[in-house]
């Protein structure tokens, strides 16, 4: 993988270009994309963003995002532009599993793949240029950086300021975790010096949701979620059926994790859900204890050092009976 700034110098030749992010994406990687979009689109590309999946409601005020394509449902559609492209684009994702059905047509592809990540032990043979730096806060802070890095800072406008400030605010937990170095807090300067309106962003993204969800999370707290005081660790485990009795959609258990964690002495928080067509994981810690190791060691996944996913292809109880295990294993690391 070449460094990214070799394609800097071509960045003034129109090309037919594709953005891809992860899919199910989350505010980074919707507002990291979009904000590529707007500006590669100033630059005289034609340019189309994808989304490998559906994406939850409460993304869709962004600006573009009315023009993104989900892929399971325009495969033919997205083939052919994938087929045409110069360039495309791999955001917040480091290995092409992460776009669930795209993976293989995204490896076959002649075009240049180019990466822009933050997770690590990205595949980096499966992109011809790149990106990762795992110590920056979110893939939307990155692609401030790579605008900069080419010369067009003045391109930066309220719609690019706007799903880029998305992007970087709810990767650091609205700025409380460690990655939100002084070069965030720099951009997101840089972006109110500009006009960008912070408080429309929050309620956006925090203050757009229907009543069943918050009596969801109720349901959740009070009859899901287990403590284990002597792991310091927690876990929230959610049945199909109360997806199903409460009519949660993507996205409306996104932030249910970060829930225990605001229990004195907790360090290791997992929610564990039954989606019907598979299990799905996320995990959360604090201090110095791995949850990228410990998904990549008990369940198929990984991320970052204090949040990870994963997946498992067993039973929820089975699932849950493993994060037990795994949990016990990983007790010295846990005290």
């Amino acid at each position: 993988m070449k460094k990214i700034e070799e394609i800097i110098p071509f960045l003034n030749e129109p090309r037919k270009i594709v953005i891809v992010m992860h899919l199910k994406p989350d505010a980074d990687a919707m507002g990291s994309s979009l904000g590529l979009f707007h500006f590669l689109s100033q630059l005289g590309h034609a340019v189309q963003v994808v989304s490998p999946t559906n994406w939850a409601e409460w993304l869709k005020w962004m600006p573009g995002a009315d023009g993104v394509i989900d892929y399971e449902l325009n495969t033919q559609h997205v083939n052919k532009l994938l087929d045409d492209a110069d360039w495309v684009f791999c955001l917040d994702f480091n290995t092409l599993v992460r776009t669930r059905h795209m993976a293989m047509k995204l490896k076959r592809l002649s075009a240049d793949k180019i990466l822009i990540d933050h997770h690590q032990e990205p595949s980096a043979e499966d992109f011809a240029y790149g990106v990762s730096i795992t110590e920056k806060s979110s893939t939307s802070e990155m692609v401030y950086d790579f605008i900069l890095a080419s010369g067009h800072a003045s391109k930066i406008n309220i719609p690019i300021a706007e799903c880029l400030y998305a992007g970087v605010m709810t990767d650091t937990g609205s700025f409380r975790f460690s990655s939100s170095t002084a070069s965030v807090h720099r951009m997101v300067a840089g972006l109110k010096d500009i006009g960008l309106q912070h408080s429309k962003i929050h309620e956006e993204l925090f203050d757009n949701f229907l009543e069943n969800r918050l009596r969801f999370i109720g349901h959740v707290l009070q009859n899901c979620m287990d403590i284990y005081y002597e792991y310091n660790a927690a876990l929230i485990s959610i049945p199909w059926k109360d997806l199903v009795k409460y009519e949660i959609k993507t996205g409306d258990t996104e932030g249910l994790v970060n829930y225990p964690l605001t229990i004195k002495g907790i360090k290791l928080v997992a929610l564990i859900i039954d989606r019907n067509e598979e299990i799905k994981c996320s995990f959360r810690s604090k201090d110095n204890f791995d949850v990228n190791s410990f998904a990549r060691k008990y369940f198929e996944g990984g991320g970052h050092v204090n949040a990870a996913g994963g997946r498992s292809s067993g039973t929820l109880d089975q699932t849950i009976q493993q994060f037990i295990r795994a949990m016990k294993e990983s007790e010295l690391q846990l005290q």
